[in-house]
C-alpha cells in the first residue's frame, strides 16, 4: 500500500503539471487560471453544502438511536473530495467532484466498505463503540 502511495505522489503531480501546461497552451493562461479558481470556489461551496447535509443526517440518526455508519463514509468522501478540489489540477478536481456528488460517491463508499470489511475479516482492523 505504501508503494502505491509513493508512486501516486510522483505520477499524479507529473500528470497534473503536463495537463496544466497543455491547458495553458490550448486555452491560454488566463482561462486556465480562471478554471482552476472556479473549480476551487465551486468545490468549496459544494463540499460545504454536502458536509452540512451529512452532519444534519448524522444528528438525526444519533437522535433516533442509530449509528450513522453510512454518513461517516459520506463525511470521509466529502472531506477528501473537498481537499482534492482545493489542490490545483484537473485530475484532482475531477476526482474531488466525483467524491462530492452523491451518486458517484456511492461507488467510493462501496469500495471503502469492501476494503474495511476485508481488513476486519483479516483481523487487521478493529474498532470499539462506547456510549
Amino acid at each position: 500500500m505504501f508503494r502505491i502511495v509513493i508512486v501516486l505522489l510522483i505520477i499524479i503531480p507529473a500528470l497534473e503539471i503536463g495537463i496544466l501546461i497543455w491547458s495553458g497552451q490550448t486555452f491560454g493562461i488566463p482561462v486556465t487560471i480562471l478554471l482552476i479558481l472556479a473549480t476551487g470556489v465551486i468545490g468549496a461551496w459544494l463540499a460545504r453544502r454536502e458536509g452540512m447535509e451529512a452532519l444534519r443526517l448524522s444528528q438525526v440518526q444519533l437522535q433516533n438511536g442509530q449509528v450513522p455508519s453510512d454518513v461517516i463514509l459520506d463525511g470521509i468522501c466529502i472531506l477528501v473530495g473537498g481537499t482534492l478540489l482545493l489542490t490545483p489540477g484537473f485530475i484532482t478536481d475531477t476526482t474531488g467532484f466525483l467524491l462530492l456528488f452523491p451518486y458517484t460517491r456511492a461507488v467510493a463508499k462501496l469500495w471503502m466498505r469492501r476494503y474495511i470489511q476485508k481488513k476486519m475479516d483479516n483481523g487487521q482492523f478493529s474498532f470499539t463503540f462506547r456510549r
